[in-house]
């Protein structure tokens, strides 16, 4: 079962009773338990995106495949790692985006949080990974349960910013179908496609000029 203690835990609740998910929860457990192979991330640390970002805080979403599958990388944030752990190339020209449209100043470590606790909800469309598998948790129901939450930020009255980089994330498109939201579409930020549109897509300025717009906060994009 998954507990947030804020709006999502109503919200989610009939997915804890559909039979994908209930099957979801055995394959999990038998990963985390009986694998023998590190399950990434922490058990608890699984539903960070839903439990720093409450449904009603969401101004901005950013979409992800599945966690990192490094050791010690991966808490439940899309592009996120802890604190002193090197920096994902990916994570990196993200940064390097928000330089060069906002002149912020990259941080010296990569955990998103901040940007979590401030309306930026970091959703990976899988949300568990074997080490050093990438994907391998795929088609095991995870995307049934996430595509419910993007279908649920749809149906929200306030407008939300969904930012969507490469092919992937892009797909999540027919999800969104309420015109008063925002979808900026790109490059993934891999290294292998980053100069293919994701640099100087100014996304993070456009977040923020559209938010602006509605007399909304904008979101600080700068990482303490």
């Amino acid at each position: 079962m998954f507990k947030f203690n804020n709006s999502w835990d109503e919200l989610l609740a009939p997915e804890a009773e559909a039979d994908y998910y209930k099957a979801l929860r055995v394959f999990l457990k038998s990963e985390y338990l009986a694998s023998g192979v590190p399950i990434y991330p922490e058990m608890n640390n699984i539903f960070n995106a839903f439990k720093y970002t409450d449904y009603n805080s969401v101004r901005a979403v950013i979409i992800g495949q599945d966690p990192y599958h490094g050791e010690g990388q991966a808490h439940g944030l899309c592009f996120s790692v802890r604190k002193g752990v090197e920096k994902p190339p990916s994570l990196v020209n993200i940064f390097k985006e928000i330089q060069s449209d906002l002149g912020i100043t990259p941080p010296n470590h990569g955990e998103l949080t901040q940007w979590a606790q401030n309306g930026v909800m970091l959703l990976n469309s899988v949300l568990t990974v074997r080490a050093g598998s990438a994907g391998s948790h795929r088609g095991k129901g995870w995307e049934i349960f996430t595509d419910k939450a993007i279908s649920l930020l749809n149906e929200r009255k306030e407008p939300i910013v969904f930012l969507l980089w490469g092919n992937y994330a892009r797909a999540k498109k027919s999800l969104i179908t309420n015109k008063h939201h925002l979808i900026l579409e790109s490059a993934h930020p891999s290294p292998l496609s980053a100069y293919n549109g994701f640099f100087g897509c100014k996304h993070f300025s456009k977040c923020n000029e559209f938010l602006r717009s509605l007399g909304k906060e904008e979101i600080n994009w700068k990482i303490d």
